[in-house]
């Protein structure tokens, strides 16, 4: 099997790395070799933060370089503007539409483009949706990773219960049911 190639982008504290986790956990226990990297920026402050997965029978490492990501799957529209250069030739993005602003537009220094989501299609074959009000739904908020996660697996032929594990390995009790709402949530779009 080739090496497929999913980076996953937002800014800090949108929960990048648990979706990681939740997709590593499934890719092992199906066998794949799986490698993760973690590439944090001012994620504290709101800043970018990436997360490469890459998974297949041998991988030797987990950095995706420009244009090779098979998949990229982001939490903020702007981030999957920042890296749409690394998406394949007949790749998949799928990203929230969601806004959140970085530093220089809430100081007034720029402006958030406008018409994201039209420029990005222009590149590349793009799933757009505003997971937040699916997240709310599930309970909370923060669950939109979640919620992206389930439109992600739509797209990895894995059996459900591949995904079910996974959760119940990754996500602390206290808060599984409502992942396991928003990941069902993502997964029905």
């Amino acid at each position: 099997m080739n090496t497929t190639s999913i980076m996953i982008v937002g800014v800090g504290g949108q929960g990048t790395l648990l979706a990681s986790r939740l997709l590593g956990s499934a890719l092992i226990s199906q066998g794949y070799d799986v490698k993760v990297s973690e590439v944090h920026g001012m994620s504290q402050r709101g800043g970018s933060v990436v997360t490469y997965v890459r998974y297949g029978d041998k991988v030797a490492s987990p950095v995706i370089d420009k244009g090779e990501a098979d998949y990229i799957l982001s939490f903020e529209l702007l981030e999957a503007a920042r890296w749409i250069g690394y998406l394949k030739k007949g790749g998949l993005l799928i990203t929230n539409t969601h806004q959140t602003p970085p530093m220089p537009v809430i100081t007034g220094a720029a402006v958030y483009p406008e018409n994201i989501v039209e420029k990005l299609a222009q590149k590349a074959k793009v799933v757009a949706l505003d997971a937040l009000p699916l997240a709310e739904q599930a309970g909370s908020a923060k669950a939109v990773n979640v919620v992206l996660m389930g439109v992600l697996s739509k797209q990895m032929h894995f059996d459900k219960t591949v995904w079910d594990k996974a959760i119940e390995e990754t996500v602390p009790a206290r808060f599984l049911e409502l992942n396991q709402r928003a990941f069902e949530l993502g997964r029905a779009l």
